[in-house]
């Protein structure tokens, strides 16, 4: 049975918004000077992972899932159903919404809608996000992008490193200049543009919009959802759980010494290194692991440990 672990070689977007600190911070071979999204964990088209080591070198994390399901817990569906991103914002983010999955299956023709969440690796002073809107109605949404009325419309909110926000479908949303942050989201490329400030795209002229989609799918009114932490100390360890939906989790571990054991209560595990180094001991095996690692605990690792200084953020399917 294997039970090595997936490391991952990530799929790399140029973005007219992005800049150089996944190359910067992460050591990232960063394909330009505009670099915006790091697919750490990735089985979608637009940019699967490959994989780095063990038996399976070579192949993508999405040729992985579909011929060998086992080392995923025979997962339901089709698809790989998450994905892990890290995305530098030198500049502002349009301002954008998903689509749940109905909307998704139906008007564009892939399996999954996008909830997301986002936490703030890092951000310079005074950065802010746009998370959500004031019209009440979808009619007064629909008039407020009409009259262009966005000083008004849209929520703005100062973040800070540590922050955490769950991005629901549905959800007004843009992440803005100066923002360093790693998403879990839902395995999916679709996003309706409402607000892109006018500029151009790299063609010169400006960027699609979506307004109708948007309107459509739009939450309205916008209610921020409530989270929960729950934290758990074990060890030289503190495990934060940030968020417990329907699709997913995502946690927070902070490793400073060594963990206790970690016993399998997942289908199979995402870990994306924010910062740090050490080790994941598996049985008798132990692999080096380090700042900008992206990887994958397969389902038949059964319990494993953690040792050195590390900051992870740590996701599975539900």
């Amino acid at each position: 049975m294997n039970q090595t672990p997936l490391f991952l070689q990530p799929a790399l977007h140029e973005k007219i918004w992005g800049g150089t600190r996944l190359r910067d911070l992460f050591g990232y071979a960063i394909p330009s000077e505009k670099t915006g999204e790091c697919w750490g964990i990735s089985a979608h088209p637009n940019g699967p992972a490959i994989i780095k080591n063990g038996p399976f070198a070579g192949q993508t994390l999405a040729q992985v899932w579909q011929s060998n399901r086992e080392l995923f817990d025979n997962y339901k569906g089709e698809d790989f159903p998450l994905l892990t991103k890290i995305l530098d914002a030198r500049e502002d983010l349009s301002v954008q919404v998903h689509p749940d999955d109905v909307y998704a299956q139906q008007h564009e023709h892939v399996p999954f809608g996008k909830t997301e969440c986002w936490y703030i690796i890092d951000c310079d002073p005074g950065s802010e996000i746009v998370y959500g809107h004031t019209a009440a109605t979808r009619a007064d949404f629909r008039q407020a992008v009409a009259d262009k009325q966005w000083d008004h419309l849209l929520r703005r909110v100062k973040v800070k490193p540590g922050d955490f926000f769950y991005v629901p479908s549905g959800t007004i949303h843009a992440i803005c200049g100066g923002c360093l942050i790693l998403e879990t989201q839902q395995s999916s490329d679709t996003t309706y543009r409402v607000y892109d400030y006018d500029r151009p795209g790299t063609d010169g002229k400006p960027r699609e919009l979506h307004i109708e989609q948007s309107i459509d799918v739009a939450n309205c009114p916008h209610i921020d959802p409530k989270l929960t932490y729950h934290v758990r100390q074990e060890a030289e360890a503190k495990y934060t759980e940030l968020l417990r939906e329907d699709l997913f989790t995502v946690s927070h571990w902070e490793i400073r010494g060594a963990s206790s054991m970690i016993k399998k209560n997942w289908p199979f595990l995402m870990i994306s290194v924010l910062d740090g180094s050490g080790s994941l001991r598996i049985g008798a095996e132990d692999y080096s692991i380090k700042k900008g690692d992206h990887l994958v605990v397969p389902a038949t690792v059964e319990q494993f440990s953690l040792a050195g200084e590390l900051d992870l953020i740590v996701s599975n399917p539900v």
